[in-house]
């Protein structure tokens, strides 16, 4: 079986409160964005991962992708499997990619083998996995709340934008964004803002780590300015970094900017 786990975005991400378990309530938009890896599974005689595309410096039985299977194997008996994974999404991005390749996992090889685990089970699993890795088992836009695992479908689009993402060559290391955030309760919700026009995002659809990220890695702010300098009508960072997306109605030039050593994509969507 080969399945196709893609990025998202996020629109908006507003820091709520601290919560007693050490992580954080928040809100957001989860977006799905046709920016792909590519994994194979195939029948084994013990667990087997072998990766190829942006390299992840992490042992095998750490991978997100090794923890769903074991996960599965544990609940439902999943028999060993052979995993094939070229990674064209970076990581440390804010782009989710390692949650997708979890939440693609746990689908595939319940459907694969026939282990009759319901969407409310995968659910539950994949919350258990990682904070966002439930919102790709919907795979559709999303309101995200709880620690981001608390998923509501949405009826929204963003057909015909042109998305762009740009990552630099740093690492965003998620709890150490958490440790620059004051959370806050005042001020507009992304569920306050997104059904207003795009053009009128910029101003209150905001992302609570952009502050404190940006003082640290100013490189990051920098490309956030040169899409908007570009002509984009909405340009954000994702998640807690490190890459910035940018929403423009036309196809821009972006020739006389300079991304070095950035990964870059862009698409209409």
């Amino acid at each position: 079986m080969i399945v196709y786990p893609n990025a998202k975005i996020n629109l908006g991400l507003k820091v709520l409160r601290k919560r007693t378990d050490g992580f954080h309530d928040i809100e957001t938009l989860f977006y799905p964005v046709p920016l792909y890896d590519v994994m194979e599974i195939l029948p084994a005689k013990a667990f087997l991962l072998e990766m190829s595309g942006h390299q992840l410096d992490v042992d095998m039985k750490e991978n997100i992708v090794y923890k769903a299977w074991e996960y599965m194997n544990k609940l439902y008996h999943a028999t060993p499997i052979h995993v094939i994974l070229h990674k064209q999404i970076p990581s440390g991005a804010g782009l989710g990619g390692g949650s997708s390749d979890a939440a693609f996992m746990l689908d595939a090889i319940n459907k694969l083998y026939g282990l009759g685990a319901t969407k409310t089970e995968l659910l539950s699993v994949a919350a258990k996995i990682g904070s966002d890795c439930a919102f790709f088992l919907y795979n559709e836009p999303c309101l995200a709340t709880g620690r981001g695992e608390i998923i509501e479908p949405v009826a929204f689009s963003l057909k015909s934008y042109y998305l762009c993402i740009i990552k630099p060559d740093v690492h965003v290391h998620t709890a150490h964004a958490y440790a620059g955030i004051k959370p806050s309760e005042a001020g507009l919700l992304p569920s306050d803002v997104f059904r207003q026009p795009v053009e009128m995002w910029q101003k209150n659809l905001l992302n609570d780590f952009e502050h404190t990220i940006f003082q640290k890695f100013p490189g990051i702010a920098k490309i956030k300015q040169d899409l908007l300098g570009a002509g984009a009508v909405y340009s954000a960072m994702s998640g807690s970094g490190a890459s910035v997306f940018a929403l423009f109605e036309e196809p821009p030039a972006l020739s006389e900017y300079d991304f070095p050593e950035c990964f870059f994509w862009m698409e209409k969507i």
